[in-house]
């Protein structure tokens, strides 16, 4: 190819590969934690850490109405320990309502912890239907929701 017509399609190549490496970029998978537990979920809220592959358990605080706006979400507020209470977001078009979840009752749960100044958000506790994020769980009164 005489270098004229090279030049030509410079600007397209650089196009094409701006978007594959943004794609690689949006769409990559959580980081996985190397230490598992409240701790993880601690550290991940100190160093303000998002998109982080959490499990955890803790009691129920409250018990938030569903969010209904997009796909439905079953709400309810974890206090992990003295320092932390996160908001656990449960999809419930992808998975199985938790039955009856009171506050006093304890709770394990897996997902993907979302930082933010109240303590995060804990979401993705459900299968991954197309099977390219890590599957997530609610484990309630020895029931496992998923």
């Amino acid at each position: 190819m005489p270098r004229p017509q090279l030049k030509k399609y410079l600007p397209i190549v650089i196009l094409v590969l701006l978007y594959l490496g943004g794609r690689q970029f949006f769409h990559s998978r959580p980081r996985p934690v190397a230490v598992g537990g409240n701790h993880a979920l601690l550290q991940a809220f100190q160093q303000r850490q998002s998109n982080v592959q959490v499990q955890g358990r803790g009691v129920i605080v409250k018990v938030l109405p569903d969010d209904r706006r997009g796909r439905r979400h079953q709400r309810f507020l974890v206090r992990l320990d003295d320092r932390l209470t996160v908001l656990i977001a449960h999809n419930i078009d992808l998975a199985p309502r938790v039955a009856k979840p009171a506050p006093g009752q304890e709770i394990a749960f897996a997902g993907e912890y979302e930082w933010n100044r109240q303590g995060g958000v804990v979401h993705w506790t459900h299968h991954d239907p197309r099977g390219r994020h890590p599957d997530g769980w609610l484990l309630y009164q020895g029931q496992k929701y998923r």
